[in-house]
């Protein structure tokens, strides 16, 4: 009885992978669907999917300064990571990715299939270009000096 137990846990998986920024949302998709039928095929299950949407990079990624980002939660055996993710190198779209193991030995019972999540993403500006995330003063208003070390702001009190 306890070997059937064991052997129904399975582990709690997850991988954000980027795809290139120009791909549509059927590609995207298609990219969803495929990593899906992995899953399933090895023996997993697919908690959900979330589409971060657009966003910016630190560095650019194949020339590119964006990517679609997305993410994945699912339940698998051991081996079935290294499946996902030699699928992932082989597609052309795919530019990054990334697996992390969750949870050793979870019920895939206790785990619910939720539906699928699409967001925005990053917003973009196109009336600042290159604009800074933080709010500077406006010109003419005084600015406070900036202290550098104790000594000083001892001095000056």
């Amino acid at each position: 009885m306890a070997e059937t137990q064991a052997a129904k846990r399975l582990r709690e998986y997850e991988t954000i992978f980027l795809v290139k920024p120009e791909l549509t949302d059927d590609n995207v998709d298609r990219i969803k669907e495929r990593v899906r039928g992995i899953v399933s095929r090895e023996g997993g299950k697919v908690i959900r999917f979330t589409v971060w949407g657009k966003k910016k990079t630190l560095y650019p990624i194949a020339k590119q300064p964006r990517a679609i980002y997305v993410h994945t939660h699912y339940l698998g055996n051991p081996g079935m990571v290294a499946e996902v993710e030699r699928n992932l190198r082989n597609l052309d779209e795919v530019t990054r990715y990334l697996s992390v193991k969750l949870a050793d030995e979870v019920d895939p019972e206790s785990r619910p299939v939720l539906e699928d999540v699409k967001m925005a993403g990053d917003v973009e500006d196109a009336s600042r270009p290159g604009a800074p995330d933080r709010d500077l003063p406006f010109r003419g208003e005084p600015v406070d000096e900036v202290v550098d070390t104790e000594e000083e702001a001892a001095e000056e009190a």
